[in-house]
């Protein structure tokens, strides 16, 4: 499954590299792909752990990024 969110306070390419790197590194996803310029966040995922997957990517954007925000 492949959902694009949008990412909230973002500051610079640097981070937004920080943050794709970090996702990356979590074994529920397939891919993450941060694009700063139009603040999307792309996650690729198997469909049957959407709750799980959300809740780590959450977690992992709040210790990387604290000021950014997750949203649809």
């Amino acid at each position: 499954m492949e959902q694009v969110y949008h990412l909230d306070g973002l500051d610079c390419a640097a981070c937004a590299q920080k943050l794709e790197d970090a996702l990356n590194r979590l074994d529920c996803l397939t891919a993450a792909r941060v694009q700063f310029l139009t603040g999307k966040l792309t996650l690729e995922y198997d469909d049957d752990a959407e709750r799980e997957v959300l809740r780590q990517v959450k977690k992992t954007c709040r210790r990387v990024e604290p000021d950014c925000t997750l949203t649809r």
